[in-house]
Order: C-alpha cells, then sequence, then structure tokens
C-alpha cells in the first residue's frame, strides 16, 4: 500500500549512480522494498518481490537485461514481464499474473530517481543548472541517514537561525545571531528567499565574511541553498534531496558545488558537509513531535522561521502525510 499519494508522485532520490554496480541494490522508498538495477541501457526500478513466492529480487542478479529471482531463478526482463520459469518445459506458457512491478527510474545530477506512482503525470524533476555548468566544480556527499521524519530533516537544512549554534565555528558564530528581515516568494512553482545577509563561514576553512544566503524549496523533500560572498564573488551551492524511507528515517543525498578552489581536493567538502549534517543529526533526531506539526499554532514562529513557515504551509495544502502530523491525526482517527 502507497503510504503518502503525494509523495507517490514525486521523483525521490533513491541512490547515487555511482553506489550501483552491476548488481542489483535494495532501498526503502516509502516503506516500499524496491529493487535497482542496471541493464545495457538503462536503470531500472522495480517493487523487490518475486511474484511466486515473495523472496527479494535483490538478492538475485542481473541477466542478459532481466533479473533473476534467488529463490527459484524466475527472470523478469526490464519490462517486469517474467520470460523464464525453470521449472516449467520450455514450451509451455507463463502465466499473465507472472509479473514485477514497475516503478518509474531516471538518472539525473549523478542521482538515481524513483516515482511510486507512474500514472503522475509529467512530475518535474528539481532543477539544478550547476551540475552542467562548468565554472563550477561539484562533488557527492556521501549519504546520511538520520532517524527522522523527511519533513523534519528538509525543514532544518532551511532553517538559517541555527547555524551560529549547531555550527558553531564551523559555519556560524553565536555573537552574530541575529537574523535580518527577509521574504519568500513564490516563483516558477517553487519558493524563493530574498538573499539573507548572514555573519558566516560559507566552506569551513576558517574565513569568516557577510555571506548571502538564498534557499529554494523544490519539491516537497527537495531544496536548494546557494551562499554567495559578493565581495569575492565565490559561489558555495548545495542540492539537498532527502529519500522518506520510513515515517521516522530518512537519508540525504547532497550535491555540493563551488566557483572556486578547484585545485582544492574533493574530499574537503565531502567531509565537511559530513560534519555539518553530523552536527545537525543529533538535534533534529530529538525534535518533539517526530512529525513535523503542519499546523502553524502548534509552535511559535517568529520572522527567520519565514521558510519553514513557507515550507509548512505548502505541505499542507499539496497533502503530504508522511512524517507529517496530518498523517499522526489520521492514524489516531482509524484507531
Amino acid at each position: 500500500m502507497i503510504k503518502d499519494l503525494v509523495l507517490a508522485k514525486e521523483w525521490l532520490p533513491a541512490a547515487y549512480s555511482h553506489d550501483l554496480t552491476d548488481q542489483p541494490l535494495q532501498v526503502t522508498i516509502l516503506e516500499e522494498r524496491v529493487v535497482l538495477f542496471r541493464t545495457t541501457n538503462a536503470i531500472k526500478a522495480f517493487k523487490d518481490l518475486c511474484i511466486h513466492r515473495g523472496a527479494a529480487l535483490s538478492l538475485g542478479k542481473v541477466v542478459d537485461d532481466c533479473i533473476v529471482c534467488p529463490y527459484h531463478g524466475w527472470k523478469y526482463d526490464d519490462a517486469g514481464a517474467c520470460v523464464k520459469i525453470p521449472q516449467q518445459p520450455p514450451g509451455r506458457a507463463i502465466p499473465s499474473k507472472a509479473k514485477a512491478q514497475v516503478y518509474d527510474c531516471v538518472e539525473k545530477y549523478g542521482i538515481i530517481w524513483v516515482k511510486m506512482n507512474s500514472e503522475a503525470g509529467d512530475t518535474p524533476l528539481p532543477l539544478y543548472d550547476e551540475h552542467l555548468n562548468s565554472r563550477f566544480k561539484t562533488v557527492c556527499a556521501s549519504p546520511h541517514t538520520l532517524q527522522a521524519a523527511a519533513p523534519r530533516v528538509v525543514e532544518n537544512f532551511l532553517d538559517v537561525s541555527h547555524l551560529a549554534f549547531v555550527h558553531e565555528g564551523s559555519l556560524g558564530h553565536s555573537d552574530y545571531a541575529e537574523i535580518p528581515d527577509y521574504k519568500v516568494h513564490w516563483k516558477d512553482n517553487r519558493y524563493v528567499s530574498d538573499e539573507i545577509a548572514v555573519y558566516a563561514d560559507a566552506d569551513g576553512t576558517g574565513n569568516f565574511a557577510t555571506i548571502y544566503y538564498t534557499f529554494e524549496i523544490l519539491r516537497p523533500t527537495v531544496a536548494r541553498l546557494k551562499k554567495v560572498n559578493h565581495e569575492t564573488g565565490e559561489i558555495f551551492s548545495m542540492l539537498f534531496a532527502v529519500l522518506p524511507e520510513e515515517e521516522r528515517k530518512s537519508t540525504v543525498f547532497a550535491l555540493v558545488s563551488r566557483n572556486y578552489s578547484f585545485d582544492a581536493p574533493d574530499q574537503y567538502f565531502r567531509d565537511f558537509q559530513q560534519l555539518i549534517i553530523e552536527q545537525d543529526t543529533s538535534i533534529v533526531e530529538s525534535q518533539k513531535p517526530e512529525e513535523l506539526p503542519l499546523d502553524l499554532q502548534a509552535e511559535l514562529h517568529l520572522n527567520p522561521d519565514r521558510l519553514s513557515i513557507a515550507y509548512r504551509r505548502w505541505l499542507g495544502d499539496l497533502g503530504v502525510t508522511f512524517g507529517s502530523d496530518i498523517g499522526s491525526r489520521l492514524k489516531k482517527a482509524a484507531q
């Protein structure tokens, strides 16, 4: 059963392309086991279940662009149809029910994206221009799993106020905690903040300056950030994509881009992002309630929280239940 009809229509990040080898890979999306595997021309995503006896296809192997079940050797082609049942004589017809459930799958920005509802229409993929811009160098941060609801994880990314405290010394400075007033605008099917002036260190190198932050809420579980030092022209950008695995378990895939220090080792920027998200993890995992409250009366909001307010309102308007208090209320009503 699909756990969230809204998120099922979205392109959700499932894995980095480089982590999918010639062997099948199991991921969890909205509490559903999904298997990813490579064919000659594409990456495929199936429900990780053989229709015969329910074994995980991800434990099998890929042969001739087909995935083979490890239990009884049933072979499924890239469209999900079973094309071989070894226990049957070669000429016997394969039952029409012998199919794997196929999900839409696409590869972009070095990330494998999966859409659980194939009838959802042309849902847009998040836009991240820096990935193909030769003026930027982009690295993939290590996937990071938190025991927290995806909306909580995204909102933390959008929260500019915590930089001075959770990330003091690495991003922010507690003596410069004041956040100037800013507005959030609906533009081209996404929310975009004004530039927010923050006294900060853009990349952990110890060079504190006034950095101008711009946040964009691209999709329910995808956001982006651009930090600009107008004095030097240096730009640090990030695509922040969250995979909702379970109600309170999420994995972050982050693309980190810069238009400077091309000679610096990429591993530095991976390690820096890992440091930042590890600092975030204990805080986000501690938040109560675990599900993000979409009722704006449930918590206190100030002017610096305008991004959070816009995000919560949008999720409420869309009807997102997975990881939100809407889902919690529905569960209690059903009990």
